[in-house]
């Protein structure tokens, strides 16, 4: 894997559909199996012992991915990995090599992203001379 695949295309996918390294694992293991369907307490499960990820941030973590594009909604609440576009599962696959190939480089980006919006979202309410 190359720097290259770390694209500004994959950097937004990663700030708007992964906001943690948490939310990385929980939607890899959703691609791992994508014939399942999947409840909060079912994903949350499968992440452990490696993190402790609670029912409800699984939950959190499933709507964001449904509003990306990531994931199909059964009438019962479960969900099931299914993108709604190829760019979206090329980002999934890249997702899962950067995982595999440069897991650091990976979390490193996942949190200077989500430290670029809060840095951006508190340069809002500084004040500046004129």
């Amino acid at each position: 894997m190359e720097d290259a695949a770390f694209s500004d295309e994959f950097c937004r996918f990663l700030r708007t559909a992964v906001p943690s390294v948490d939310a990385a694992e929980l939607l890899l293991v959703l691609q791992r199996e994508p014939d399942r369907w999947w409840s909060p307490p079912d994903a949350a499960a499968a992440l452990r012992p490696a993190t402790t990820l609670s029912e409800a941030d699984a939950a959190r973590y499933f709507a964001l991915f449904q509003s990306a594009g990531l994931l199909a909604l059964a009438p019962d609440k479960r969900v099931q990995y299914n993108p709604g576009s190829e760019l979206l599962r090329a980002h999934a696959r890249t997702l899962d090599q950067a995982y595999r190939e440069r897991p650091v480089t990976l979390i490193r980006v996942i949190y200077a992203l989500r430290d670029s919006k809060i840095r951006s979202f508190a340069d809002a309410f500084k004040l500046r001379k004129d």
